[in-house]
């Protein structure tokens, strides 16, 4: 159990799931605290298979009534991609508590079903459960990813008149975000300034995240100069400018901030996806060829490409942020991680298998704009977990409405 809590708190999810399988193999028998953290290792990966694999064994040992174990299910396939089974294991409880409630709207914000996550408030408290500051963090998370400002400002105001709770910077930083989703920067900025807490680099850096959606170059920049002052090798706000000032052909402005990381020594992390085909987790980087498939996966999507753009597909070369040539840049588009996880998906799985894939960054208009395309020519379900949101593609519509 230690070195499984060791694992999965540190983020090592895949090493975590092999010690609970040796634990297995060697006629250990796992106890509430395996389940605890053998479910939180398989949120990590974003595994649905080992979940529910997990699930089965929870069952057999009977600590399906054990609220902490049955939290922690819920939790699991929320962040692993499936409400349904979230919704399903939610419903059954015998018995809820505040976590139980705050997990199920947490995890209907992750998938961008705001309304729903707003009836559950309602209903939670109906049932005589009080709300808390992490329950304010989950409704606000859903107002903002679903553009339900109006409801997200009555319940920030809300929780300090009505429940005595006063905002951290936290929830500062959801209010931040949902107003700057909706293109409200102006009163975002406005909000920060009037904080009574000190704002910290995660306030800043949703700021300058609204900026690069709505192409503030100037307030960027101020956003970035507060992020920096406070975390000087901050990469991805060195990062977010850099792409602000390359989307707008500011080449000059580009190289400048570029080498202001290298001279802080921040480091770009790298745009990674991560697929489950058989119970084996496979892993592309951009611009990958390592993987043993490399060659089958681009022709893959270049046969894929021919049929995209008789669908209707363009490819949105603003994507690219170098100074390159277009048919350099299309050539660029097609090595973003989570295509080749996608084409090694298609590849692999069969016809009709929905694809989980998992990106640790948010996922770019291009990558969506063509796994839009893919799911309605091939008819697949395909569900990617980036770093901001769940999105369902099918039929060529996604679950987030284009709001990310």
């Amino acid at each position: 159990n230690a070195m499984i809590a060791g694992y999965a708190h540190n983020g090592s999810g895949s090493e975590a799931l092999a010690l609970f399988e040796r634990m297995q193999e060697e006629g250990v028998k796992p106890n509430k605290v395996t389940f605890l953290n053998i479910l939180k290792a398989c949120a990590i990966v974003a595994s649905l298979e080992q979940g529910k694999h997990v699930h089965s064994i929870i069952k057999r040992n009977e600590f399906d009534a054990n609220i902490f174990v049955v939290n922690a299910l819920v939790d699991m396939y929320a962040k692993c991609g499936s409400l349904e089974d979230a919704w399903m294991v939610f419903n059954e409880m015998r018995e809820r508590d505040v976590v139980s409630w705050n997990i199920m709207i947490a995890g209907c914000a992750q998938h961008g079903h705001g309304n729903e996550a707003l009836t559950l408030f309602e209903q939670m408290q109906q049932q005589g459960v009080r709300p808390d500051d992490v329950t304010f963090l989950s409704i606000l998370s859903a107002c903002s990813h679903s553009g339900l400002v109006d409801e997200g400002h009555h319940l920030f105001v809300s929780m300090s008149q009505d429940y005595g709770i006063a905002p951290t910077v936290g929830h500062y930083a959801c209010m931040v975000d949902l107003l700057g989703r909706r293109g409200h920067l102006v009163e975002a900025s406005d909000l920060i300034k009037k904080m009574p807490i000190q704002p910290d680099a995660v306030v800043w850096m949703t700021l300058l995240g609204a900026c690069r959606n709505h192409g503030n170059v100037e307030l960027a920049r101020h956003a970035f100069e507060c992020v920096v002052k406070l975390e000087p090798a901050h990469a991805a706000a060195y990062v977010l400018l850099s792409n602000i000032y390359a989307s707008v052909g500011m080449w000059e402005e580009v190289a400048n901030i570029r080498k202001e990381m290298e001279d802080a020594g921040a480091k770009k992390q790298p745009g990674c996806s991560w697929i489950e085909v058989n119970g084996k987790l496979h892993t592309f980087m951009v611009a990958d060829r390592t993987h043993p498939q490399s060659n089958e996966i681009r022709s893959e999507l270049k046969q894929l490409s021919g049929l995209m753009k008789g669908a209707g597909y363009v490819p949105d070369l603003s994507c690219v942020l170098h100074d390159i040539g277009d048919e350099q840049k299309e050539d660029a588009l097609c090595d973003h991680s989570e295509k080749l996880a996608i084409g090694f998906g298609l590849l692999n799985m069969p016809p009709g298998t929905p694809l989980h894939i998992r990106k640790n960054l948010r996922v770019c208009v291009d990558c969506h704009s063509a796994t839009k395309i893919i799911s309605k020519i091939l008819e697949r379900q395909i569900i990617v977990r980036d770093a901001s949101r769940f999105h369902h593609f099918m039929g060529g519509e996604c679950s987030c409405g284009d709001y990310w």
